[in-house]
Protein backbone atom coordinates (compact mmCIF):
# COMPACT_ATOMS: atom_id res chain seq x y z
CA UNK A 1 0.00 0.00 0.00
CA UNK A 2 1.45 3.43 -1.03
CA UNK A 3 1.92 6.05 1.68
CA UNK A 4 -0.18 9.23 1.04
CA UNK A 5 2.49 11.52 2.47
CA UNK A 6 4.99 10.01 0.05
CA UNK A 7 2.63 10.80 -2.86
CA UNK A 8 2.24 14.36 -1.68
CA UNK A 9 6.02 14.74 -1.38
CA UNK A 10 6.52 13.53 -4.92
CA UNK A 11 3.82 15.88 -6.20
CA UNK A 12 5.42 18.79 -4.34
CA UNK A 13 8.86 18.01 -5.77
CA UNK A 14 7.39 17.69 -9.29
CA UNK A 15 5.52 20.99 -8.89
CA UNK A 16 8.66 22.81 -7.74
CA UNK A 17 10.55 21.34 -10.70
CA UNK A 18 8.03 22.55 -13.28
CA UNK A 19 7.73 25.91 -11.53
CA UNK A 20 11.53 26.34 -11.73
CA UNK A 21 11.56 25.38 -15.41
CA UNK A 22 8.68 27.76 -16.15
CA UNK A 23 10.41 30.61 -14.29
CA UNK A 24 13.58 29.94 -16.23
CA UNK A 25 11.71 30.11 -19.52
CA UNK A 26 10.17 33.44 -18.51
CA UNK A 27 13.61 34.87 -17.72
CA UNK A 28 14.98 33.68 -21.07
CA UNK A 29 11.98 35.21 -22.86
CA UNK A 30 12.50 38.53 -21.07
CA UNK A 31 16.19 38.57 -22.00
CA UNK A 32 15.34 37.74 -25.63
CA UNK A 33 12.69 40.49 -25.76
CA UNK A 34 15.08 43.07 -24.37
CA UNK A 35 17.76 42.02 -26.82
CA UNK A 36 15.47 42.06 -29.84
CA UNK A 37 13.18 44.98 -29.07
CA UNK A 38 14.77 47.08 -26.36
CA UNK A 39 17.36 49.84 -26.65
CA UNK A 40 20.91 48.63 -26.96
CA UNK A 41 24.28 50.26 -26.68
CA UNK A 42 26.28 49.87 -29.86
CA UNK A 43 30.00 49.50 -30.25
CA UNK A 44 31.86 52.79 -29.93
CA UNK A 45 33.51 54.11 -33.08
CA UNK A 46 37.21 53.46 -32.78
CA UNK A 47 38.86 56.24 -34.80
CA UNK A 48 38.71 59.09 -32.29
CA UNK A 49 41.44 61.01 -34.13
CA UNK A 50 38.82 62.19 -36.64
CA UNK A 51 36.36 63.39 -34.03
CA UNK A 52 35.65 66.86 -32.73
CA UNK A 53 34.78 68.04 -29.25
CA UNK A 54 31.13 67.88 -28.25
CA UNK A 55 29.62 70.02 -25.52
CA UNK A 56 28.68 67.97 -22.47
CA UNK A 57 24.99 67.09 -22.58
CA UNK A 58 24.71 67.40 -26.37
CA UNK A 59 22.53 64.70 -27.93
CA UNK A 60 22.01 63.89 -31.59
CA UNK A 61 19.06 61.75 -32.71
CA UNK A 62 19.17 60.40 -36.25
CA UNK A 63 15.77 58.97 -37.13
CA UNK A 64 15.44 56.97 -40.34
CA UNK A 65 11.69 57.26 -40.90
CA UNK A 66 9.74 54.36 -42.30
CA UNK A 67 8.13 55.90 -45.38
CA UNK A 68 7.96 52.79 -47.52
CA UNK A 69 9.86 52.73 -50.81
CA UNK A 70 11.15 56.26 -50.32
CA UNK A 71 13.53 58.30 -48.17
CA UNK A 72 13.17 60.64 -45.21
CA UNK A 73 15.56 61.07 -42.30
CA UNK A 74 15.02 63.41 -39.35
CA UNK A 75 17.95 64.74 -37.32
CA UNK A 76 17.40 66.42 -33.95
CA UNK A 77 20.32 67.96 -32.07
CA UNK A 78 20.14 70.29 -29.07
CA UNK A 79 16.85 71.86 -30.10
CA UNK A 80 17.65 72.17 -33.81
CA UNK A 81 16.26 70.15 -36.69
CA UNK A 82 17.41 68.90 -40.08
CA UNK A 83 15.24 66.90 -42.47
CA UNK A 84 16.91 64.97 -45.27
CA UNK A 85 14.38 64.14 -48.03
CA UNK A 86 10.62 64.03 -47.64
CA UNK A 87 9.42 60.67 -48.96
CA UNK A 88 6.99 60.24 -51.84
CA UNK A 89 3.83 62.28 -52.39
CA UNK A 90 1.70 59.42 -51.12
CA UNK A 91 3.73 59.46 -47.88
CA UNK A 92 3.08 63.14 -47.16
CA UNK A 93 0.44 62.71 -44.44
CA UNK A 94 2.58 60.06 -42.74
CA UNK A 95 5.66 62.29 -42.87
CA UNK A 96 3.80 65.29 -41.45
CA UNK A 97 2.42 63.13 -38.63
CA UNK A 98 5.95 61.94 -37.81
CA UNK A 99 7.20 65.52 -37.61
CA UNK A 100 4.39 66.50 -35.25
CA UNK A 101 4.98 63.44 -33.07
CA UNK A 102 8.61 64.46 -32.73
CA UNK A 103 7.40 67.98 -31.85
CA UNK A 104 9.09 69.65 -34.79
CA UNK A 105 8.21 73.33 -35.16
CA UNK A 106 11.15 74.84 -37.02
CA UNK A 107 13.33 73.04 -39.56
CA UNK A 108 16.70 74.76 -39.65
CA UNK A 109 17.88 72.80 -42.69
CA UNK A 110 15.84 70.96 -45.31
CA UNK A 111 18.08 68.85 -47.54
CA UNK A 112 16.54 67.45 -50.72
CA UNK A 113 19.14 65.12 -52.15
CA UNK A 114 17.78 65.05 -55.71
CA UNK A 115 14.67 65.57 -57.79
CA UNK A 116 13.17 62.05 -57.87
CA UNK A 117 9.62 61.96 -56.52
CA UNK A 118 10.38 59.42 -53.80
CA UNK A 119 12.77 61.94 -52.23
CA UNK A 120 10.91 65.25 -52.67
CA UNK A 121 7.27 64.14 -52.78
CA UNK A 122 6.34 65.70 -49.44
CA UNK A 123 8.59 68.75 -49.72
CA UNK A 124 5.94 71.27 -50.81
CA UNK A 125 3.69 70.40 -47.87
CA UNK A 126 6.61 70.48 -45.43
CA UNK A 127 7.48 73.98 -46.63
CA UNK A 128 3.90 75.15 -46.20
CA UNK A 129 3.33 73.41 -42.85
CA UNK A 130 6.57 74.26 -41.01
CA UNK A 131 8.95 77.17 -40.74
CA UNK A 132 11.96 76.20 -42.85
CA UNK A 133 15.04 78.39 -42.61
CA UNK A 134 17.29 77.02 -45.35
CA UNK A 135 16.87 74.61 -48.25
CA UNK A 136 19.71 72.66 -49.90
CA UNK A 137 18.81 70.96 -53.16
CA UNK A 138 20.41 69.25 -56.14
CA UNK A 139 20.45 71.50 -59.22
CA UNK A 140 19.09 68.81 -61.56
CA UNK A 141 15.72 69.87 -62.96
CA UNK A 142 13.08 67.22 -63.49
CA UNK A 143 9.62 67.88 -64.86
CA UNK A 144 7.63 65.73 -62.46
CA UNK A 145 4.71 66.99 -60.39
CA UNK A 146 6.68 66.81 -57.15
CA UNK A 147 9.41 69.04 -58.58
CA UNK A 148 6.90 71.57 -59.94
CA UNK A 149 5.03 71.63 -56.60
CA UNK A 150 8.31 72.19 -54.78
CA UNK A 151 9.23 75.13 -57.01
CA UNK A 152 5.82 76.66 -56.42
CA UNK A 153 6.07 76.23 -52.64
CA UNK A 154 9.57 77.74 -52.56
CA UNK A 155 8.26 80.80 -54.38
CA UNK A 156 5.27 81.07 -52.01
CA UNK A 157 7.52 80.87 -48.94
CA UNK A 158 10.11 83.22 -50.49
CA UNK A 159 12.88 80.67 -50.11
CA UNK A 160 15.69 79.89 -52.50
CA UNK A 161 17.11 76.37 -52.66
CA UNK A 162 20.82 76.07 -53.41
CA UNK A 163 23.57 73.48 -53.75
CA UNK A 164 26.63 73.92 -51.49
CA UNK A 165 30.10 73.20 -52.80
CA UNK A 166 31.98 70.20 -51.38
CA UNK A 167 33.56 71.14 -48.05
CA UNK A 168 30.82 73.60 -47.04
CA UNK A 169 29.91 73.20 -43.35
CA UNK A 170 26.98 74.15 -41.13
CA UNK A 171 26.29 73.50 -37.46
CA UNK A 172 23.24 71.66 -36.13
CA UNK A 173 23.38 72.07 -32.37
CA UNK A 174 26.53 70.25 -31.30
CA UNK A 175 26.82 68.40 -34.63
CA UNK A 176 28.72 69.48 -37.74
CA UNK A 177 27.32 68.84 -41.21
CA UNK A 178 29.85 68.72 -44.04
CA UNK A 179 28.63 68.68 -47.63
CA UNK A 180 30.67 66.27 -49.74
CA UNK A 181 29.02 66.14 -53.13
CA UNK A 182 28.01 65.87 -55.82
CA UNK A 183 31.54 65.99 -57.20
CA UNK A 184 31.59 66.88 -60.89
CA UNK A 185 28.85 67.28 -63.47
CA UNK A 186 26.28 64.53 -64.14
CA UNK A 187 23.41 64.01 -66.54
CA UNK A 188 21.26 61.81 -64.27
CA UNK A 189 19.37 62.90 -61.14
CA UNK A 190 20.75 60.04 -59.03
CA UNK A 191 24.37 61.04 -59.52
CA UNK A 192 23.61 64.68 -58.72
CA UNK A 193 22.48 63.64 -55.23
CA UNK A 194 23.54 65.92 -52.40
CA UNK A 195 25.98 63.92 -50.24
CA UNK A 196 26.87 64.88 -46.68
CA UNK A 197 28.40 63.63 -43.45
CA UNK A 198 27.16 64.48 -39.95
CA UNK A 199 29.79 64.43 -37.20
CA UNK A 200 28.95 64.32 -33.51
CA UNK A 201 32.00 63.59 -31.40
CA UNK A 202 33.32 60.13 -32.27
CA UNK A 203 30.13 59.23 -34.15
CA UNK A 204 29.42 60.09 -37.77
CA UNK A 205 26.61 59.50 -40.25
CA UNK A 206 26.92 59.45 -44.06
CA UNK A 207 24.14 60.24 -46.54
CA UNK A 208 24.53 59.86 -50.31
CA UNK A 209 20.96 59.95 -51.64
CA UNK A 210 20.73 57.75 -54.74
CA UNK A 211 24.32 58.34 -55.89
CA UNK A 212 25.50 55.42 -58.00
CA UNK A 213 28.89 53.83 -58.65
CA UNK A 214 30.27 56.62 -60.85
CA UNK A 215 29.39 59.36 -58.36
CA UNK A 216 30.69 57.26 -55.48
CA UNK A 217 34.00 56.85 -57.31
CA UNK A 218 34.21 60.61 -57.77
CA UNK A 219 33.67 61.07 -54.05
CA UNK A 220 36.47 58.62 -53.25
CA UNK A 221 38.84 60.26 -55.73
CA UNK A 222 38.09 63.71 -54.30
CA UNK A 223 40.13 62.76 -51.24
CA UNK A 224 37.49 63.94 -48.80
CA UNK A 225 36.93 62.20 -45.49
CA UNK A 226 34.15 59.67 -46.10
CA UNK A 227 34.59 57.68 -42.90
CA UNK A 228 31.32 57.10 -41.06
CA UNK A 229 30.00 55.05 -38.17
CA UNK A 230 26.56 54.74 -39.77
CA UNK A 231 26.08 54.63 -43.54
CA UNK A 232 22.68 55.37 -45.03
CA UNK A 233 22.88 52.85 -47.88
CA UNK A 234 22.72 54.54 -51.28
CA UNK A 235 19.75 54.14 -53.61
CA UNK A 236 17.65 52.00 -51.23
CA UNK A 237 20.15 49.15 -51.39
CA UNK A 238 20.37 48.94 -55.19
CA UNK A 239 23.29 47.01 -56.66
CA UNK A 240 24.17 50.18 -58.60
CA UNK A 241 25.46 51.80 -55.39
CA UNK A 242 27.59 50.84 -52.37
CA UNK A 243 30.51 49.50 -54.37
CA UNK A 244 33.33 47.64 -52.64
CA UNK A 245 35.77 50.52 -53.16
CA UNK A 246 33.28 52.99 -51.72
CA UNK A 247 32.59 50.84 -48.66
CA UNK A 248 36.34 50.50 -48.20
CA UNK A 249 36.60 54.29 -48.02
CA UNK A 250 33.62 54.68 -45.68
CA UNK A 251 34.45 51.76 -43.35
CA UNK A 252 31.01 51.83 -41.71
CA UNK A 253 30.08 49.78 -38.67
CA UNK A 254 26.33 50.06 -39.26
CA UNK A 255 24.20 50.46 -42.38
CA UNK A 256 20.58 51.58 -42.71
CA UNK A 257 18.54 50.65 -45.77
CA UNK A 258 15.35 52.60 -46.45
CA UNK A 259 12.99 50.59 -48.64
CA UNK A 260 9.43 49.31 -48.77
CA UNK A 261 8.35 45.80 -47.95
CA UNK A 262 7.94 43.72 -51.11
CA UNK A 263 8.83 46.67 -53.36
CA UNK A 264 8.79 46.27 -57.15
CA UNK A 265 12.53 47.01 -57.49
CA UNK A 266 13.68 44.10 -55.36
CA UNK A 267 15.52 46.47 -52.99
CA UNK A 268 17.76 45.76 -51.27
CA UNK A 269 19.54 43.69 -53.89
CA UNK A 270 21.42 40.58 -52.86
CA UNK A 271 24.66 41.95 -54.34
CA UNK A 272 24.51 44.93 -52.00
CA UNK A 273 23.72 42.82 -48.96
CA UNK A 274 26.67 40.56 -49.73
CA UNK A 275 29.01 43.54 -50.05
CA UNK A 276 27.85 44.95 -46.74
CA UNK A 277 28.10 41.61 -45.00
CA UNK A 278 31.52 41.10 -46.56
CA UNK A 279 32.93 44.09 -44.68
CA UNK A 280 31.27 43.11 -41.41
CA UNK A 281 28.57 45.78 -41.38
CA UNK A 282 25.53 45.32 -39.14
CA UNK A 283 22.45 46.04 -41.27
CA UNK A 284 19.22 47.79 -40.24
CA UNK A 285 16.22 47.92 -42.60
CA UNK A 286 13.05 49.99 -42.49
CA UNK A 287 11.07 47.38 -44.44
CA UNK A 288 11.58 44.80 -41.68
CA UNK A 289 12.24 46.95 -38.59
CA UNK A 290 10.21 50.11 -39.17
CA UNK A 291 11.56 53.50 -38.17
CA UNK A 292 15.16 53.19 -36.94
CA UNK A 293 16.68 55.60 -34.43
CA UNK A 294 20.28 56.16 -33.40
CA UNK A 295 21.17 58.39 -30.46
CA UNK A 296 24.68 59.81 -30.05
CA UNK A 297 26.03 61.61 -27.00
CA UNK A 298 29.30 62.19 -28.82
CA UNK A 299 31.00 59.21 -27.20
CA UNK A 300 28.54 56.34 -27.31
CA UNK A 301 25.89 55.27 -29.79
CA UNK A 302 22.55 53.70 -28.98
CA UNK A 303 19.96 52.04 -31.21
CA UNK A 304 16.33 52.30 -30.18
CA UNK A 305 13.20 50.35 -31.15
CA UNK A 306 10.98 51.74 -33.85
CA UNK A 307 8.88 54.82 -33.07
CA UNK A 308 5.61 53.85 -31.42
CA UNK A 309 2.66 55.23 -33.38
Amino acid sequence: MTDNNSKKGKKSIKFRFYRTVFAGLLILLAIFSLKEFGPRLLRQYQDKSLSGEVTEGSLLEVIYLDVGQADATLLLCDGETMLIDTGGYEDTDLLISYLYKYEVEVIEYLVLTHSDSDHIGGSADVLREFEVEEVFFSDFEKENSSYLNLMEALEEERLEAWLPDPGYEVELGGATITFLGPVGEWDTPNNTSVCLRVDHGVNSFLFTGDAEAEAEEALVESGQNLRATVYKVGHHGSYTSSTESFLSAVQPQYAVISCGEGNDYGHPHDQTLRRLEGVGVEIFRTDTQGTITFISDGNTLEALPQFQN
